[in-house]
């Protein structure tokens, strides 16, 4: 052979059949799980008795276990949230706008079109097989709809999955391993719970388990196929679906140190929280032992004006408020940072407030104890205490944080929105808060001095905006290359 044909082989034929033997390999592999899912829908449409068997016996088994305390089916039923629909959906369209944001739109296709395929297969093959839902001696949770294949088991399998194969190569070698596993605990747990709750059998998670698999394969199949026909090289998938996207996908490879002298910070942070304590203890100590007569008078006075169309509005607005509503802003302010700036303090910024914030809250309300107004309490007996109100200070902390953030990293007109959430969102909390009963006008006062002293604590030593102008400049720099226009200083 010529030197010509070695060449040929090394760099034309051996990248063919490297791809070749890796699509046999595979197409083994999803043939296999394929017909090992076929056999079990036939032994669950046909009834085959000693499956049956099994499945009752392992679901009466863990029925027994759970129904027992509460709050084992309390763990139970928050682990199973993470493989259902409300967090999942979520959880994906976060992820397809990263994605987006740093100009990766294959693998946010890759999660929209898997991630629709199990929507999809999922009620369409529950229906076909229509099997009921396990009959267990002592109920602890319910669900709609037949039960084969498990709806969670399906849709974490293949959410999990594909977040590991579009995410793993902005993971570290040696932290991939961890990353893969964690995410097959979260699976694996989701099935679990689905049987331990009494509303799937063993066979229906395996079942979702077993398509989940399938399809996420033969998806990242057709993406490789995608990649290959434009141009790209198809490595394994131990590298992820694409390697290249490594440098844009991790989440600030750029940064330094985070907080410089991490426990002199960590000093300074702790000794700012004791202050803002002890103020606010001194304060609700006061208004406590004061008792000011127009705060009755003011939640007595908006008693007056409730009609059911009030009470319900002020429901959604002191909603806005509550510990679910601001975690979910949360989870999703902190992706979308560092997604756009790259920048790991703001997030740091933001988690450290909320965290005071409750901490705060919680501390100072044991501590003044200060009873709730005496007028009608729409939200019935509350586990804290009135002062300071934990809502109204949440909100605060929360959106002036994040005004805090954006308004040193962006410089569109449009950034002015977060500066006035900052001062609507509250007031509209603290509006309802004192309309349903639930707080004085001096426990909103309560909640102003621990968000103005916490947020300046963290102001000066946590500093969120160093270096933000850097960032900014980064990020638009990024954007000119992406979309192919000559570099331009960014004002």
């Amino acid at each position: 052979m010529t030197e010509d044909n070695r060449v040929v082989e090394r760099t034309g034929w051996a990248p063919v059949r490297h791809f070749a033997e890796r699509s046999v390999l595979g197409l083994l592999v999803v043939t296999a799980i394929g017909l090992t899912f076929g056999v079990l829908l036939l032994l669950v449409r046909f009834h085959w008795q000693p499956l049956l068997d099994l499945d009752r016996s392992v679901a009466d088994g863990l029925n027994r276990w759970a129904s027992g305390s509460d709050a084992v089916v309390a763990v139970l039923q928050q682990i199973s949230s993470f493989g259902g629909r409300g967090t999942m959906l979520p959880l994906v369209t976060l992820l397809v706008v990263v994605l987006l944001i740093r100009r990766r739109p294959r693998p946010a296709i890759y999660l929209l079109v898997t991630g629709a395929g199990a929507l999809i297969m999922d009620p369409s093959l529950k229906a076909l097989i229509g099997r009921l839902r396990p009959v267990v001696e002592a109920p602890v949770a319910d669900a709609p709809g037949n039960s084969f294949p498990s709806g969670h088991a399906l849709g974490s399998m293949v959410v999990y999955g594909m977040i590991v194969l579009v995410f793993l190569p902005a993971v570290r070698r040696r932290w991939r391993p961890w990353f893969i596993g964690l995410a097959a605990v979260v699976v694996a747990a989701v099935g679990f719970t689905r049987v331990a709750l009494g509303v799937h059998y063993l066979s229906d998670v395996f079942g979702g388990w077993l398509l989940g698999l399938a399809w996420i394969s033969v998806t990242a199949y057709a993406f490789r196929i995608w990649r290959r026909e434009a141009g790209h090289p198809t490595p394994p998938l131990t590298g992820g679906l694409e390697p290249e996207s490594g440098p844009d996908l991790r989440p600030a490879p750029a940064e330094g140190a985070v907080l410089p002298h991490p426990w002199a910070k960590a000093a300074e942070i702790l000794v700012g929280w004791v202050f803002v304590f002890g103020m606010l203890y001194l304060v609700g100590y006061t208004v406590n032992r004061w008792e000011p007569a127009f705060d009755d008078r003011v939640v007595r006075w908006l008693q007056t004006f409730r009609t059911p169309s009030l009470d319900h509005l002020s429901w959604l607005a002191s909603k806005a408020g509550d510990t679910h509503a601001i975690l979910i802003i949360s989870l999703i302010f902190c992706p979308l940072a560092l997604a756009l700036w790259r920048q790991w303090r703001p997030v740091l910024f933001l988690a450290f407030t909320m965290i005071g914030e409750l901490t705060l809250f919680l501390c100072a309300a044991a501590a003044v104890d200060r009873p709730r107004p005496s007028a009608e309490q729409l939200d019935g007996q509350m586990p804290t205490s009135s002062f300071p109100s934990g809502h109204i200070a949440a909100t605060m902390c929360l959106w002036a944080a994040i005004a805090i953030i954006v308004m040193a990293r962006v410089r569109q007109p449009w950034r002015w929105i977060f500066p006035a959430l900052a001062v609507i969102m509250p007031f509209g909390v603290a509006l309802s808060r004192v309309y349903r009963g639930m707080h004085h006008p001096t426990d909103f006062l309560g909640a102003i001095l621990l968000t103005a002293a916490w947020i300046s604590v963290l102001w000066f030593t946590v500093r969120p905006n160093a270096h933000a102008e850097t960032a900014a400049e980064a990020a638009e720099e990024a954007a000119q290359i992406a979309d192919g226009r000559p570099l331009e200083p960014v004002r």
